[in-house]
């Protein structure tokens, strides 16, 4: 019998949702919602039961019977650390999920487990999450920053970075805790992880910290230099977040973070893209290199996923200079949608134990 399980992918200003039958994909579809009717809900988490009743009326139109749903999972948000995996959506999720202060802020990702349980109560199924950013599987030494009130987080691509991981452990024939990779995912930021025996050891934050800059983030930066930002009484600290974490990179060089319109710009003989494109190549080849010293050069498989990665220019110019650690693999775009699916489908096969959040 098939699974039926139905994946919910909440962002800004939309709501991604699929439905899957085992692998298969029975749709896919992206709700797009003004921004003026989210503000009228005051708040991220408040805007639940308006995406639910979309998603049921999308569902709806696809001929789609919520009633042969057996699980609804849910896009994992900013709450506390966690191993990876499934996790069974409860109390103590959500209201940490609710919680700005974990964080600083609510994400919109944050909503997945409230639409999905909300749904999969209606229909007395269960609710999951998979996989969530917030994944944690550190080895204790990367936690150490260089100073003790700082401690390096994990913050990564987790969802589409552990799926693309366990794709490839089939493909080579072992099992995933048998497996040593390393996974780049390029979007708008940028993960590059060292991933041995499945989890992943170590990887840069992806939002504010270590690591390639990106077409929006700013990635690792000159202490010394930052701190003169800092006190140079030309920003405020909110002025200094937006700044690092969604207008720096590609955008504050060029004026774009559209990877596409980059690409026309060094198909023009625009030699200062070319050099920015270069450079974010040249830091995520340099993260490469520091996650296979990680691994002490022990690397099945180097692979790249994400939108940037439909740029052959950006692909062959990282390649040319890890190529020589280990073979690589490409899946450009990202597959969250399916790995949330799968996510689901894993445990209700029984092939992985769903976790419980809190304990």
């Amino acid at each position: 019998m098939e699974n039926r399980v139905l994946a919910i992918n909440p962002g800004s200003t939309s709501t991604k949702i699929s439905v899957y039958d085992d692998h298969k994909e029975v749709f896919t579809k992206t709700l797009r919602h003004d921004a003026e009717v989210l503000d009228k809900f005051g708040g991220i988490i408040e805007q639940y039961d308006y995406r639910k009743k979309l998603v049921l009326e999308a569902m709806e139109e696809n001929n789609v019977d919520p009633k042969t749903l057996v699980a609804v999972v849910g896009r994992g948000g900013l709450m506390k650390a966690i191993a990876g995996g499934t996790y069974i959506v409860n109390e103590e999720m959500k209201k940490d999920l609710s919680d700005p202060a974990l964080w600083g802020r609510i994400h919109a990702s944050n909503l997945g487990a409230f639409i999905s349980e909300s749904i999969a109560k209606d229909y007395g199924i269960p609710a999951y999450i998979v996989d969530p950013v917030v994944v944690d599987e550190f080895d204790e030494i990367a936690r150490i920053s260089g100073i003790p009130e700082i401690k390096r987080q994990s913050l990564f691509h987790a969802l589409n970075i552990r799926y693309i991981a366990r794709l490839l452990a089939e493909k080579l024939g072992k099992p995933l805790i048998e497996c040593n990779m390393i996974g780049i995912h390029m979007g708008g930021g940028v993960s590059v992880a060292a991933i041995k025996g499945g989890r992943v050891v170590d990887v840069n934050n992806a939002l504010l910290g270590m690591g390639p800059f990106s077409p929006q983030r700013a990635g690792a930066l000159p202490i010394g230099d930052l701190i003169e930002m800092c006190y140079s009484g030309q920003y405020t600290k909110k002025d200094l977040l937006g700044y690092l974490s969604k207008k720096a990179g590609y955008l504050a060089y060029l004026g774009t973070d559209d990877g596409r319109e980059v690409s026309e710009m060094i198909k023009n003989g625009d030699e200062k893209a070319k050099l920015i494109q270069d450079a974010m190549c040249y830091q995520v080849a340099k993260e490469v290199g520091a996650c296979a010293s990680v691994l002490s050069g022990q690397v099945d498989v180097i692979f790249m996923s994400g939108g940037l990665v439909y740029n052959d220019l950006i692909v062959q110019t990282i390649s040319d200079r890890v190529k020589f650690i280990a073979p690589i693999e490409l899946f450009p775009g990202e597959k969250e949608m399916e790995a949330l699916c799968q996510g689901g489908t894993r445990v209700l096969k029984g092939l992985e134990e769903a976790k419980i959040y809190g304990k």
